[in-house]
């Protein structure tokens, strides 16, 4: 058995020791709070206009030209952190070559489900997600997502070995046998620092990709969000690789797993203010374009220069 109770009360007697608490990072895992007002939601402060209007003309372009730039740079700062705390930057996801019948023929029943899981989440996972971030201290929300994300480390050996990943499995292998003992079951990160770096992550779904199978189309699936006809069958090897559904108390299996998703629902509070519009679309697109990103493992094509090769410089 992967986890027992007294498993659970070394963890949270970890996250409660105030030694430990002092060596965290002291920087928000999830960032600034998504309901604060953002730096390009600020009313611009408003000057008296002068009395010559050919002046007054000339200074409100000036204002106008230097608050655009100041609104573009807030934008850009707010993208590159988004890129930094989840490996891409979600508005550089919302668009896509293909045409939507291509890939989402099943519309009408996806926005049906996307209305009934967007219903439950304002109504029940989004506020104990926000309660979650507002009551938590800073070093105790770093220590949960460690466990976590040590735990599906699991998930990515396996599916590295499916694919022949053998260099990505030894560093996955290392950083789930160093942070289990040295990082405390996995509350802190102790791998990082040794050069182990956390990859984006691997699961069945990309695994099928890698052997050939086709993503088919866009699904929605109820309560568990964007899929695809691939990815949908893929869940169910998921749960038998989550090391959380082994542990014989199913009363402490299905806290642990509430608490991930509320976990994971917290981290994604802050790209949530990218989603203005159709939010549907730009949900289908940011998801369609993240597995492929991750199915290549970041590798994109890139014909720019190409004809200038046979220039020397």
């Amino acid at each position: 058995m992967l986890v027992r109770t007294h498993t659970i009360a070394l963890m949270l007697s970890g996250l409660l020791a105030a030694p430990l608490a002092m060596a965290q990072d002291a920087s928000d895992p999830f960032g600034s709070d998504p309901f604060e007002e953002s730096p390009t939601q600020a009313p611009a402060a408003t000057e008296e206009a002068p009395a010559d209007p050919d002046s007054a003309g000339g200074e409100n372009a000036g204002t106008g030209e230097e608050d655009s730039a100041a609104e573009v740079s807030a934008s850009d700062d707010f993208g590159s952190e988004l890129e930094d705390e989840y490996g891409f930057d979600p508005a550089d996801e919302f668009t896509s070559e293909e045409e939507p019948e291509d890939r989402d023929p099943w519309e009408g029943f996806n926005r049906a489900m996307f209305r009934f899981n967007d219903t439950a989440d304002r109504w029940f996972l989004k506020p104990a997600a926000t309660s979650y971030r507002q009551i938590t201290p800073i070093f105790m929300q770093t220590g949960v997502s460690n466990f976590f994300s040590n735990l599906s480390e699991v998930n990515n050996v396996f599916n590295d070995v499916l694919q022949w990943k053998w260099g990505q499995a030894g560093n996955d292998t290392g950083r789930f046998l160093i942070n289990s003992t040295v990082g405390l079951v996995g509350l802190f990160d102790v791998a990082r620092h040794m050069g182990l770096e956390p990859s984006d992550g691997e699961d069945f779904g990309q695994t099928l990709a890698v052997w050939g199978v086709p993503s088919g189309p866009y699904l929605v699936l109820p309560m568990m969000g964007p899929s695809t006809v691939r990815d949908a069958p893929a869940n169910v090897v998921e749960w038998y690789t989550n090391p959380l559904t082994y542990i014989d108390d199913e009363s402490v299996e299905y806290t642990l797993k509430v608490v991930d998703l509320v976990q994971v629902r917290a981290s994604l509070l802050q790209a949530e203010a990218l989603l203005q519009g159709d939010r549907y679309v730009l949900m289908r697109d940011a998801y369609l374009q993240r597995r492929e990103f991750l199915i290549k493992d970041g590798e994109t094509e890139d014909d720019f220069g190409g004809d200038m090769d046979e220039y020397d410089f």
